[in-house]
């Protein structure tokens, strides 16, 4: 369904940073030296697909960090991340994905962009059922993380989620390992958004969100497969599965492409 943020999403911090316009079709979320602002999507959803245009912070937006993500709450908790780290002009943003499951995260994969984020809208996407997560830019798929709970990696599937739409201070980490702080005198930083839409199952309204979606896309289909390997070959900066050094002792089980 098309989605308004007026009657979708609630302010979570900012205040008046987070600024919905255009009868509630668009929104802009500001940082300043005082804060950063954010909102996060009334209803939790168990499985379906969500996207979101955004453009980017133009110009020098080292430090921060724009995200886009669906999490559950608790010690335990479910994530799907989308952060855009900010980065010096004329350098390319980085789009760091993360999932967590039960509370088990660090599964990163970091990726350039093949365009200028801040130049125009661009639609990101994570579609999300039992038996696979697809994160998606321009109907791009860039990542797949299949449930293999069958050799005991944890999946989300029981822990509904809200959408998050956040800006944020992450100057100790985001740009160049932290390296690069952010430079306040550009301040006020703005990421602006539009035409939210959730394919999903409201969890509160539906006894059988388990059956969202499921059985649909189990398979890859050969122009999926294509489209990932020819993005994984020229736009990953890092991939937890690759990363001998954290690994060194032998990777997670997922990165078995056997299993």
């Amino acid at each position: 369904m098309g989605g308004n943020f007026y009657t979708d999403f609630n302010i979570i911090f900012g205040d008046n940073r987070a600024n919905i316009q255009e009868g509630g079709t668009s929104m802009s979320l500001t940082m300043d030296q005082h804060s950063g602002s954010g909102m996060a999507s009334k209803n939790e959803y168990l499985f379906g697909r969500f996207d979101m245009q955004i453009k980017l912070i133009p110009n020098n937006s080292a430090g921060t960090v724009t995200t886009l993500y669906l999490s559950s709450i608790g010690s335990h908790h479910d994530e799907i991340d989308l952060e855009f780290l900010g980065n010096l002009s004329g350098d390319p943003y980085i789009l760091s994905t993360n999932l967590y499951a039960n509370g088990i995260g660090g599964r990163e994969m970091q990726f350039y962009l093949w365009f200028d984020p801040t130049e125009d809208f661009h639609t990101y996407s994570i579609d999300w059922n039992p038996q696979r997560i697809i994160i998606l830019v321009d109907n791009i798929p860039i990542r797949v993380f299949h449930n293999k709970e069958n050799i005991g990696v944890s999946f989300p599937t029981s822990q509904p989620m809200r959408v998050y739409t956040t800006l944020w201070d992450g100057d100790f980490w985001a740009t160049r390992g932290g390296q690069v702080k952010i430079d306040w005198s550009k301040a006020p930083f703005v990421a602006s958004f539009k035409n939210f839409n959730a394919n999903a199952c409201i969890a509160k309204l539906e006894a059988s969100c388990k059956d969202f979606n499921g059985g649909r896309n189990k398979g890859l289909n050969a122009q999926i497969r294509k489209q990932l390997k020819d993005i994984h070959s020229k736009w990953v900066v890092y991939d937890y599965c690759r990363d001998f050094i954290r690994f060194a002792h032998g990777f997670p089980s997922e990165c078995n492409k056997k299993s």
